[in-house]
């Protein structure tokens, strides 16, 4: 299955009365089970292509398909609905509630979702057990390190079972140690058959991926294929990824 299919995406910012085109003609087709990096200097266009990839904005022009859905010009509401049942994100910053516990943080798209109490707990609880942090549930964000941070937004970005999981920089304030354990977990997912787009300025973290989208100006440079498509198998056995 066609989890991410771009068609000829372009992204155009009014500065002032000067327009700035963000991506121009961007094209890119992702499959279930796939791992791949985009890359490019500050100013390509990662951050834009990362956002509407994840729902969090829409294209000036082109289409997007997202699980053979077309998400292109949806609005603010349908995009957040599309985001918390399909999408994933593990962020550079954590982004965790520090008044919440772990457990909590994990929690919250489920409350979104609306599922029960109960069920949100368990579900929260085996995803947290699944990244190695299920001796920290019950801490809060400032009582745990950088890399269970991290590895708790993982556990976050897993509860509702997406359909895709985007990481935009999730090594970025973690130690070189640290990093390679995040994304070990990362290479983990993804051979249970997740689907993860990874966005990275670092040449040895996005030789984790099988392919690399190479950016600048906007447009595609070269995509560059590191490992050899996975068997269809990969996409059956993902159904039960979490």
């Amino acid at each position: 299955m066609t989890v991410v299919n771009l068609e000829n995406i372009t992204k155009v910012y009014a500065m002032g009365s000067v327009e700035v085109r963000a991506l121009d003609g961007v094209s890119l087709e992702i499959s279930e089970g796939d791992y791949v990096c985009i890359m490019g200097p500050s100013g390509s266009g990662k951050s834009t292509l990362m956002h509407i990839i994840g729902c969090l904005d829409r294209p000036s022009s082109g289409r997007y398909y997202l699980c053979g859905q077309d998400v292109s010009q949806l609005d603010s509401t349908e995009l957040a609905h599309i985001r918390n049942r399909r999408i994933g994100f593990v962020f550079q910053q954590f982004n965790l509630l520090p008044r919440e516990t772990v457990l909590g943080n994990v929690e919250i798209p489920l409350m979104y979702a609306g599922v029960g109490g109960s069920d949100r707990r368990r579900i929260a609880m085996d995803a947290l057990a699944r990244v190695g942090l299920g001796d920290r549930m019950h801490h809060r964000p400032a009582e745990i390190s950088g890399g269970q941070k991290q590895r708790a937004a993982i556990a976050r970005a897993l509860v509702n079972n997406p359909s895709l999981i985007l990481a935009d920089e999730p090594t970025g304030n973690l130690d070189t140690r640290t990093g390679s354990d995040i994304l070990a977990i990362l290479d983990g997912l993804n051979a249970e058959g997740c689907t993860i787009v990874l966005v990275s300025h670092d040449r040895s973290v996005a030789e984790r991926a099988r392919r690399i989208l190479h950016l600048r100006d906007g447009s595609v440079e070269r995509l560059e294929h590191l490992r050899a498509e996975e068997p269809a198998e990969r996409g059956a056995e993902s159904n039960g990824h979490s």
